[in-house]
């Protein structure tokens, strides 16, 4: 007799992992990577294979009702609020089960998964809720014009689904850890520093200074200002905002004059920064790949040592 349809070479071949696109990865460094799970699930089917045994080949599948966040395996999340903040910038809020948590650490980061003309996707994206929120989180996305995520992003509706996995991040805060916090952020890299700063400031036993620097091109492009001026009446916190194209203050409300810089965030300017600090800092950094590395530079040159900054 000849071998069951199923346990043929070409049935086998067919159940074998396809190895990710280099789009497939978020460039993050999470931990596992989409990498990493393919090389599990290649030595699972060699496994299966070898043995001619199927059951051996059940693994990670999509859930649509997510019980625990897993690194490994993307959970769907619905859209239960979308607000569009910029031009290009959306703020959304996905529903959790009944009061449960996301129970991550604050400042840690998901994976999303895109489907854009059959090619998979995957982004990383700091929730921005606070850690404890019960029943949703939220995160900031900035969309930009040729970006495959933005396209599956732009399309969301509310109600719609969209698949995460994680966290990832090895940056773990814990209060009075540091006598002040030195928080650089450019753009949509405010997104891990607002849980940070929120846990602080929540938590009346935290007696942490924080300082936080947020780097924007204009005012109208400023996230969250309900949200940061409100930190700001905090007595351990203040705020100031570097504007890379506005000159004039006078342009400005009056509570955002004092605490504005026009330019962008130098040598000179973090150095002013480190000293005005009220106790030794320890600094956390989140831009752009190019904002992240001069600002690292700049820390070094301003008597920062490598251990006392975190760079997201």
């Amino acid at each position: 007799m000849g071998e069951k349809e199923e346990d043929t070479e070409e049935a086998w071949l067919q159940l074998r992992p396809v190895e990710p696109l280099p789009s497939q990865c978020c460039g993050s460094g999470c931990s596992p990577c989409v990498f990493d799970l393919y090389h599990q699930d290649l030595a699972r089917w060699e496994a299966a294979r070898a043995s001619n045994d199927r059951s051996l080949l059940s693994g990670k599948q999509l859930q649509s009702c997510p019980s625990k966040l897993s690194p490994e395996t993307f959970l769907a999340f619905r859209i239960s609020a979308l607000d569009k903040l910029t031009k290009d910038t959306y703020h959304v809020r996905f529903a959790l089960p009944g009061n449960s948590q996301l129970s991550l650490h604050p400042g840690q980061h998901l994976i999303l998964r895109g489907i854009v003309d059959d090619l998979e996707i995957q982004r990383a994206y700091t929730p921005i809720s606070p850690a404890n929120a019960k029943g949703y989180f939220e995160v900031l996305i900035k969309c930009y014009q040729t970006g495959l995520m933005s396209r599956c992003i732009k399309s969301w509706r509310v109600g719609d689904t969209a698949f995460w996995r994680g966290p990832f991040g090895n940056f773990f805060y814990k209060p009075n850890q540091y006598g002040e916090l030195l928080m650089l952020a450019a753009g949509t890299g405010l997104a891990p520093m607002v849980p940070i700063l929120q846990s602080i400031t929540d938590n009346a036993d935290d007696e942490t200074f924080v300082t936080l620097v947020c780097c924007f091109k204009t005012f109208e492009s400023i996230y969250l200002k309900t949200f940061l001026q409100e930190q700001a009446h905090f007595w351990n916190v203040r705020t100031f905002f570097i504007l890379s194209q506005e000159k004039s203050p006078e342009q400005l409300p009056w509570s955002y004059r004092e605490k504005t810089h026009f330019g962008h965030l130098d040598q000179d300017l973090i150095e002013e920064l480190v000293s005005r600090c009220r106790r030794k800092p320890f600094a956390l950094v989140c831009g752009s790949p190019k904002f992240t590395e001069d600002m690292a530079k700049y820390l070094l040159c301003a008597g920062l040592t490598k251990d006392s900054y975190f760079l997201f």
